[in-house]
């Protein structure tokens, strides 16, 4: 297929989209460490994990052998209403930066969610429906995960209850109503609805909240209310597996052309996106079929790889969740409230956190007011107004294609476009306005932060 001949959308046939989700740590030679109960420190069991998590879910999380797990045909039903996504070779942007280097980013914008997530949140949904649930509970950040979730849920009538973070919650209040359209109940976190929320409340009563404050309240929420079961939107190895439909379109979409890949570039909070979209290309290095340069991408407040340490963590602010062995800022950090909510998480998912401590993938962080001008210029030029976590990955592609221009090489680029930033305006008025500041926590605030990493023999 001659260059001149790839078209600027490459959409899949119907019989073309994935039949299984992939499961990257089945060709992974060191596994993730495994969760840890926090009383004992010892591995946590499928039996005690699915008083937190749905049964299936928990089978998802703890397989760490099967490559493919068939996709019940309901849930590929569900995702024909709007997969396949389309793969977008970026020509006018390609144009405007006078580079050499060929870009390609996958859009996971065209749902009502406005991002991936709904390939997640189907699918836990439909879990949960199939065990005889009332419902759900969650967190969620921007917002993309709750409405995705509120939208599985209103689809297959279950009760959804979200727990917001606060920044968020009064940043986005479209965002809110959309879930509430989809029959959530959408509560700002911490909140004085749950002991965790009023703890917190009470050592700072002006905190502006975070992913690990909301995780606690929604899992304190599920496990004290009878049919309930907790459901997260990142950092799962059950969410990776869901997400790697992104990554499988992608290569599916590639393959067709001839077309490979040399830098594959995703945003990173808590992983979902990255890990999705690289899932596929990750495992063919893994089996040594071929060699990719992986790149993370992170907000410079939130540093979790490029300044976190490798350690068992809690998973959420308020310690009720089991122990993870990840990329950490250390739980009880507590993000500066910028504009990227969904990538507020003070940890790393365990798989990725493997790859990277493997050196199997690299890790950038970058600054809110760089990522806001990468965001504009991507919208002036491929006509997509992007999500402040998107932006991250513009940001880094867009780096990519420029030093390719200095040193002439045409190298190939991937990055995920997981979502729009139509309920960000309040973001994008702060950076035209010239009112945004960047973070960058002191190495005393993160020293003060591992100081108080679980201790475990």
């Amino acid at each position: 297929m001659t260059e001149n001949k790839i078209p600027y959308k490459i959409y899949l046939e119907e019989s073309e989209m994935p039949q299984a989700w992939y499961n990257v740590r089945a060709d992974m030679t060191t596994k993730p460490a495994p969760l840890l109960n926090p009383a004992t420190g010892e591995p946590m069991t499928a039996e005690q994990l699915e008083g937190v998590f749905c049964r299936e879910l928990v089978a998802q999380e703890l397989d760490n052998d099967t490559r493919y797990i068939p996709i019940p045909q309901e849930i590929r039903d569900f995702y024909k209403m709007y997969r396949p996504s389309p793969l977008v070779r970026a020509y006018c942007l390609e144009e405007k930066l006078d580079t050499p280097a060929k870009i390609y980013y996958k859009f996971e914008g065209n749902n009502t969610s406005g991002s991936h997530k709904l390939n997640s949140a189907i699918a836990q949904a439909y879990y949960a429906k199939n065990q005889g649930l009332k419902g759900v509970t969650t967190e969620t950040g921007a917002g993309q995960w709750g409405t995705a979730l509120a939208m599985a849920c209103g689809y297959l009538g279950l009760d959804c209850k979200v727990y917001m973070v606060k920044c968020s919650y009064e940043q986005k209040p479209f965002r809110r109503e959309v879930m509430r359209t989809y029959g959530a109940t959408v509560t700002p976190s911490p909140s004085p609805t749950t002991e965790v929320g009023r703890k917190i409340l009470a050592e700072d009563p002006e905190t502006t909240g975070s992913l690990g404050c909301a995780i606690s309240e929604a899992v304190e929420d599920a496990t004290t209310h009878e049919g309930y079961r907790y459901v997260l939107g990142s950092v799962l190895n059950q969410v990776l597996l869901h997400q790697s439909v992104v990554g499988l379109e992608s290569k599916i979409a590639l393959d067709k052309y001839g077309v490979v890949p040399d830098i594959i570039i995703g945003c990173a909070g808590g992983g979902s996106n990255l890990g999705g979209l690289i899932s596929p290309f990750m495992g063919e290095m893994l089996r040594g079929e071929r060699e990719y340069k992986f790149i993370a991408v992170e907000p410079a407040s939130c540093p979790s790889l490029t300044r976190g340490v490798y350690a068992y963590d809690f998973c959420d602010t308020g310690k009720v969740c089991p122990l993870a062995k990840m990329y950490t800022l250390g739980s009880g950090f507590i993000p500066s409230a910028n504009h990227a909510g969904g990538l507020r998480y003070h940890g790393m998912s365990p798989v990725l956190s493997e790859l990277y401590h493997e050196g199997l993938m690299e890790a950038r962080s970058v600054e809110q007011t760089k990522v806001f001008e990468a965001a504009e210029y991507f919208a002036r030029v491929e006509g997509i107004l992007p999500a402040p976590e998107s932006s991250h990955a513009i940001r880094v592609a867009i780096d990519e294609a420029l030093r390719c221009k200095e040193t002439g090489e045409e190298k190939t680029i991937l990055f995920g476009l997981t979502g729009t930033g139509y309920f960000d305006l309040y973001a994008y008025q702060k950076f035209n306005d010239g009112q945004m500041d960047d973070y960058f926590p002191t190495d005393e605030e993160l020293a003060a932060s591992f100081a108080k990493l679980p201790k475990l023999d």
